[in-house]
Formats: C-alpha cells, sequence, structure tokens
C-alpha cells in the first residue's frame, strides 16, 4: 500500500533541474490586466465569505443581546 503512495509522490530533482524550472518561472511576464484580475479573483474568494461569516456572527450577537 505505502509503495504506492510513494510512487505518486515527486521525485527528488537535481540542482540542474531546480534552476531550469525556476529560470521559468521568472520568465513568466504577466499581462497588462493580471493585476487587477487576480485582485477581484482574491476578493471573490475571499473576501465575500468574511464578510458573510462576520455578518452572521453580527447577527447572532445582535439577536442575543437585543431585547
Amino acid at each position: 500500500m505505502f509503495k504506492r503512495l510513494r510512487e505518486r509522490l515527486p521525485k527528488q530533482k537535481t540542482s540542474e533541474e531546480l534552476d531550469e524550472h525556476y529560470r521559468q518561472m521568472e520568465e513568466i511576464k504577466l499581462e497588462k490586466g493580471d493585476l487587477p484580475a487576480m485582485l477581484i479573483a482574491a476578493f471573490l474568494t475571499l473576501g465575500i465569505p468574511l464578510l458573510l461569516v462576520a455578518g452572521a456572527l453580527y447577527g447572532i450577537i445582535y439577536l442575543i443581546l437585543a431585547r
């Protein structure tokens, strides 16, 4: 069982392969509208759920303390 799981793990890379990987990462250039798109996606992914949780907590506290 563990042999199959161990086969799925990434293999150890040589320093040359790691250097090539990091070089390719540095060569990636962003397009003009990428930053606003990433900010909007981050807000949709993180901001809205956080606002919903904060609103739910506020509502519960309001219902408990407002008699």
